[in-house]
C-alpha cells in the first residue's frame, strides 16, 4: 500500500546542476530585478554540492508554478497565468496540517463561485527524505460503492478506491449515496497513510437542472465546483515536489461527458436518453451523442445559474490550438506537472499495485455474458466509453495508463 519509497529514485531526489542552472537563467531572465544571477548560481552549485539540493526562493517557486501551469495545456481559458497564487507551505510535513491546507486551499479557491485559481506547494522530496503524497486524484471525489448484483452506486472510476479507504478505516455515512465525498489520504514518511474527512462546509456543490426539461432537476444530480488535482507532482529546476494541488476551472464537458455520461462513471446517457424520448435500439439514432449533450447543456446551464465559474469545451478547443500555435513546449529541465503511472493506479484504485492483464484496457478479458450472447455486429462495435478514451488521450486530458 506505501508507494513514497518505492518512487523514490536516486537521480529523482537530488538536482543535476544543469536543471537548476537552466531553470535559474529563465527566471532571472524573465526578472531582472532579482539580483545577481552569478551570485546565485554559485549559492546554489555549493548547496548541491554539500547537501545534494538547494532551495527555491519564494519569488522562483512563485515562477516556476506559474510557468508549469502556463505551459501543462491544463491552464484553462481566461486564466491570468500570471496571476496565479501561490501558497509556499513547504514546511508543512504532518498530515494533519497538510489535510487541513487542502481544505483551506478549496474554501480560498472557491471564492463564492467565483473561482480562485491557486497552487498550495508543499514539502519537497530531498536526498534525506521524501514529501508528503496525496492519493487523491483531486481532493473532492465522489465515492463508488460495489454492489451485490455487480453494479456500481455513485462514481464507478473510484470504485477500488472506495473500497481501499474503507479497508483503511474509512466510515461510510449510514445511508449510502451516489455523491458521498471520499475522505483525503495523505502519505507522509514518517506517519505512513492518513485519513481526513473532507469538511462539508468547504464543498461548494452545484445542483443540476436543464434549462427546458423540469424533470431533469429531480433526478438529485450535482458536482463540486472547483477541480482541485491533488496527485501530480511539481518539477522546478531538478526539484520535486510530490504534493502541488492546484485548481483552475471547471470544463463543461470534464462534470457532463467525462463524470455523468461515460460508462466508466456514472454511466447516465441512456438514463437521459430515455428520458428524452429517443430510440436507443439503434446507434444510428445518434441517442448517446444527443443525450451528452442535453447533459452538458445541463451542466453549463447549472453553473451559470448559480454564478459558479466554468468554460466550455468549445472555448477550451479555441484556446488549446492557440497555446499549441504559441509553440510552448517544456524542455527537458522546463517546470512541468506531472503524474506517474503508480500515482494514477492509486488515485483510481487506492493501491500502487499494476492491474492483471486481463483487466487493462488494452489487454485481454474475458467477455460478459452480454458481449457473449451479442451478435458479430454488435460485439465488434465500438464501445463509447472506449471511444471517449481514446478521445481523451487524443486530448492529452486522460491518466496514464499501463
Amino acid at each position: 500500500m506505501t508507494a513514497i519509497r518505492e518512487e523514490l529514485i536516486p537521480s529523482q531526489t537530488s538536482p543535476s546542476e544543469t536543471a537548476a542552472e537552466d531553470f535559474l537563467r529563465s527566471f532571472h531572465s524573465a526578472h531582472p530585478e532579482a539580483g545577481s544571477l552569478r551570485e546565485r548560481l554559485a549559492e546554489v552549485r555549493r548547496s548541491i554540492a554539500e547537501t545534494g539540493t538547494y532551495r527555491h526562493t519564494t519569488a522562483e517557486l512563485s515562477y516556476g508554478a506559474r510557468v508549469a501551469l502556463r505551459d501543462s495545456g491544463w491552464c484553462t481559458s481566461g486564466l491570468p497565468w500570471r496571476r496565479l497564487k501561490v501558497r509556499d507551505l513547504r514546511g508543512l510535513r504532518n498530515a494533519s496540517a497538510i489535510a487541513g491546507e487542502c481544505f483551506e486551499h478549496l474554501r480560498l479557491a472557491t471564492n463564492a463561485g467565483r473561482i480562485q485559481p491557486l497552487i498550495t506547494v508543499l514539502a519537497p522530496d530531498s536526498p534525506e527524505s521524501s514529501g508528503p503524497r496525496i492519493w487523491n486524484e483531486q481532493v473532492v471525489r465522489y465515492a463508488g460503492y460495489s454492489l451485490a448484483d455487480g453494479g456500481v452506486l455513485g462514481d464507478a472510476r473510484y470504485q477500488g478506491f472506495t473500497a481501499t479507504a474503507q479497508n483503511l478505516g474509512w466510515q461510510p455515512p449510514p445511508e449510502r449515496g451516489r455523491f458521498d465525498h471520499l475522505p483525503l489520504v495523505v502519505e507522509t514518511e514518517h506517519e505512513g497513510v492518513t485519513l481526513a474527512a473532507v469538511p462539508r462546509d468547504v464543498v461548494q456543490e452545484v445542483p443540476l437542472e436543464h434549462p427546458d426539461h423540469r424533470w431533469f432537476g429531480e433526478l438529485g444530480l450535482r458536482w463540486h465546483s472547483v477541480p482541485l488535482i491533488s496527485n501530480m507532482e511539481l518539477l522546478i529546476g531538478g526539484i520535486r515536489y510530490p504534493a502541488a494541488p492546484f485548481n483552475t476551472w471547471f470544463v463543461g464537458t470534464e462534470i457532463g461527458t467525462r463524470g455523468l455520461a461515460d460508462d466508466q462513471a456514472y454511466g447516465l446517457t441512456r438514463q437521459i436518453a430515455e428520458r428524452l424520448g429517443m430510440d436507443t435500439s439503434t446507434e444510428r439514432s445518434l441517442w448517446r451523442d444527443r443525450a451528452i449533450v442535453e447533459i452538458n447543456r445541463a451542466v453549463l446551464h447549472s453553473f451559470d445559474a448559480a454564478r459558479v465559474t466554468i468554460t466550455d469545451h468549445h472555448s477550451e478547443a479555441l484556446h488549446r490550438l492557440e497555446w499549441l500555435r504559441s509553440g510552448r513546449r517544456p524542455g527537458g529541465s522546463a517546470p512541468a506537472f506531472t503524474v506517474s503511472k503508480a500515482a494514477a493506479r492509486r488515485a483510481r484504485s487506492g493501491s500502487d499495485d499494476r492491474p492483471a492483464p486481463e483487466a487493462r484496457v488494452t489487454g485481454r478479458r474475458e467477455p460478459a455474458a452480454a458481449e457473449r450472447d451479442a451478435s458479430p455486429e454488435e460485439r465488434n462495435r465500438p464501445r463509447y466509453d472506449v471511444l471517449a478514451r481514446m478521445s481523451r488521450r487524443c486530448l492529452g486530458t486522460d491518466l496514464p495508463q499501463e
